[in-house]
């Protein structure tokens, strides 16, 4: 492909600093889990639900040291793809980049159906089928066109949002820390052979930095700004979750909470505050899911220009690495991914196919852990002098460790799906083996 026509690699704007960067992974991490997951913690553990949580969360701070060192030694676009390439060539980064973007436009379409489904709440017309459709449309139609003209902008949309979807949940936790009663204490649970399992289902609400971290070719400084805008947003997500658990837990009792499936947070805010309450938290689960969409839609669309741009799209890799000559920013990518979840959300038949999500993202998660060690191995240097926590050598060790034990406790059928999806991606990569021997080599910052 010419990089006459492609716009190559060089021409992206390094735009994204630690705040676009840490807002960005805030937005993907909180989407709509943090509003339904305390009902299923504490179904699964009882009052040691917050155990689990902070398992998680010991579990992705691991992994996002690995993503930090891993994005200050590669600066490219591609985010794991990149990473994984580097250090295993491009077959297996390959396979890793179709885990990525597959993870993520089923989690995106996922998130946009729950995102109807929560208006529909606050505006029973949009239950409807022409309504609700409209309502997709208009979002995505939104967000792509922010997104199309210019990162700068969507990194501010994504800034916004994490402004207006934090203060609805820290008002719940402190509202709840500083009301006069409390739900009568259950006895607790004990943690058994669910632990596990508890683990495997909320790490997903953990997940989402692997995203973020896609336009790398577009954040300045990478060597410094990917660790502090990983460590900013992963300790707000930690004690947000932890605070919203406990808060949840407090205010209803185990079991009304366990009870609580559908909108657990909802139910609790009734308590304290009333109906009022109630809507509050309502349009905050809606701004939270507009979040988690925007921030996909700045980070993901990034690994399909990517995987154009190394020649992995039959028939379609020239157009999906182009980026716009005015705004600078891989526009066919972002246009034709938000114009499959449309489709996706629309149908509503893939929701099911959402939860497969979490066993992609922990294989990614693994692979990329390797691929830190092997990144080491090779001193691979282009963004400057690494990040290396202090004593943090056996670092990507244990995170392997943690992520085969949490995949242990996954269920079968999840795995062999993805296996079906690795096998698939592998003969994409045959097949397509050679266009991109024929095609000249694209320029690289």
């Amino acid at each position: 492909m010419s990089a006459s026509r492609t716009g190559g690699e060089h021409t992206l704007v390094r735009a994204i600093g630690v705040t676009g960067l840490a807002a960005t992974t805030f937005n993907i991490m909180i989407g709509g889990g943090i509003f339904v997951l305390p009902a299923a913690a504490a179904a699964a553990l009882g009052e040691r639900a917050p155990v689990a949580y902070v398992i998680c969360a010991v579990a992705m701070s691991l992994v996002l040291i690995c993503f930090a060192e891993a994005g200050s030694r590669v600066s490219l676009t591609g985010g794991p793809y990149a990473y994984v390439s580097q250090a295993f060539g491009p077959f297996v980064g390959f396979l890793s980049g179709v885990l990525l973007w597959v993870m993520a436009v089923f989690a995106m379409s996922a998130v946009m159906s729950a995102l109807a489904g929560s208006a529909a709440v606050l505006w029973p017309t949009l239950a409807q089928p022409i309504p609700r459709a409209l309502l997709l449309v208009a979002v995505l139609v939104l967000i792509t066109t922010v997104n199309v003209r210019g990162v700068r902008g969507g990194a501010r949309l994504v800034e916004l949002m994490a402004v207006v979807k934090l203060l609805p949940l820290f008002a719940f936790v402190v509202a709840g820390a500083l009301i006069g009663h409390a739900a009568a204490a259950a006895p607790a649970a004990r943690v058994g052979g669910d632990l596990g399992g508890t683990v495997a289902i909320l790490i997903f609400a953990f997940a989402g930095s692997e995203s973020a971290l896609v336009p790398s070719g577009e954040v300045r400084d990478p060597s410094r700004t990917v660790p502090r805008g990983l460590a900013i947003a992963m300790i707000t997500v930690m004690l947000l979750y932890i605070a919203v658990q406990v808060i949840a837990q407090r205010v209803l009792g185990v079991g009304a909470l366990a009870a609580a499936s559908a909108a657990p947070l909802s139910a609790a805010a009734a308590r304290i505050a009333g109906p009022l309450g109630a809507s509050i938290v309502a349009v905050a689960a809606v701004l939270s899911m507009f979040g988690n969409v925007s921030g996909m839609t700045l980070a993901t669309p990034r690994a399909l220009y990517a995987l154009g741009r190394d020649g992995f799209v039959p028939f379609f890799s020239e157009s999906f690495a182009r980026v716009h000559p005015e705004f600078r920013t891989p526009y066919v990518a972002i246009v034709v991914q938000s114009t499959i979840i449309g489709c996706l959300a629309t149908t509503n038949g893939f929701v099911a196919l959402a939860v497969l999500a979490n066993v992609s993202v922990l294989t990614l998660y693994l692979v990329c852990c390797a691929a830190t060690i092997q990144l080491r191995r090779l001193d691979v240097q282009q963004a400057g002098v690494p990040f290396r926590m202090p004593r943090g050598r056996a670092v990507p060790y244990v995170a392997i460790v943690v992520l085969a034990w949490i995949l242990w406790h996954s269920p079968v059928h999840q795995m062999l799906v993805v296996l079906a999806v690795i096998l698939v991606a592998a003969c994409l990569f045959v097949i397509t083996a050679p266009y991109r021997r024929a095609a000249p080599p694209v320029p690289t910052p």
